[in-house]
């Protein structure tokens, strides 16, 4: 693979950037939002988040390494936009069945698992560890967070999270930008833009 511009500063970058060099890519840039950004892992800084139309001159292959859901889904959105060929990041140690099928920009990190026929949409996250079982579907910009599982045939929402260590039972939907707590359990659905905790979770809070 030739250069990647990889978006992001933070500890998610981080991973990433050593995710792709597992997978032997070497040549490496950073976008960042502004210049008080360190470099990540000795990786350069090749300019901002607010001038990618520039920046697709520079490489045409990008990643948006950034935890925030919101905030990735519209870098990414950007990118597509400028031209960018948004690559996706699955680690050498991750399990991916050969029949899931994925989008654009979607994270896999070390230890996942993506078993049969399950679905992942653009920019999402299956981080360190997480399971998503058979016949999955994962919406655009979500998050299954490290160590968590998702039985066979659960929906989670466009933008949901799924806190560390969470779980959800077979054939649950998560609605729409819902947040799972860490540990929490999901035996029943959840209804879009809430905020989930407890075993089993109980909705404890609806946003706007």
């Amino acid at each position: 693979m030739s250069t990647v511009l990889v978006v992001g500063s933070g500890g998610h970058a981080k991973v990433v950037v050593e995710l792709f060099r597992s997978a032997g890519v070497t040549d490496i840039g950073l976008i960042v939002r502004d210049y008080s950004s360190r470099p990540v892992l000795g990786v350069p800084i090749v300019g901002l988040d607010c001038d990618l139309a520039r920046l697709a001159a520079y490489s045409r292959r990008a990643f948006v390494a950034i935890g925030d859901n919101e905030r990735r889904l519209q870098l990414g959105h950007d990118l597509a936009r400028f031209g960018f060929e948004v690559v996706n990041a699955i680690s050498p140690a991750a399990n991916l069945s050969p029949t899931a099928r994925l989008g654009r920009g979607v994270a896999i990190m070390a230890g996942a698992t993506v078993n049969a026929e399950a679905r992942i949409d653009d920019f999402a996250v299956i981080n360190t560890g997480a399971s998503v079982d058979h016949d999955c579907h994962v919406g655009e910009g979500a998050h299954v967070a490290p160590g968590s599982a998702l039985a066979g045939n659960v929906i989670l929402g466009r933008l949901a999270f799924m806190g560390i260590h969470s779980s959800a039972i077979p054939g649950v939907r998560i609605g729409e930008r819902a947040m799972i707590g860490a540990g929490a359990c999901v035996v029943r659905n959840i209804p879009s833009r809430a905020v989930a905790l407890g075993v089993p979770a109980r909705v404890v809070r609806i946003g706007t």
